[in-house]
């Protein structure tokens, strides 16, 4: 009987979470920090990005998803902007 590999569903079913938890995140820091909060996601991506790197098996390759999610939401908090501009979403009170 062949064993069963359960980590490709385990890390599929991690990325697929990691990457919801990381929109609705995007969106909230564009409304209360505006696109300037760039750089939070920046060094968050680093940390992970070196996390990988000492980290072994699925917690390496989880570390390397979450650095990645990091500095795609990066370009994904300046289309927030542009999204709101559109009214897309709404625009937090007092922001020029």
């Amino acid at each position: 009987m062949a064993d069963i590999n359960f980590e490709g569903i385990i890390i599929g079913l991690a990325t697929f979470l990691t990457i919801g938890i990381f929109h609705p995140i995007v969106i909230k820091a564009e409304y209360h920090f505006g696109k300037g909060c760039w750089w939070a996601f920046f060094i968050a991506g680093i940390v992970f990005l070196v996390l990988s790197l000492f980290a072994d098996g699925i917690w390496s390759i989880m570390a390397g998803v979450v650095a990645f999610s990091s500095f795609w939401s990066i370009l994904e908090l300046f289309q927030q902007e542009k999204r709101v501009q559109k009214g897309w979403f709404p625009k937090k009170p007092g922001r020029k």
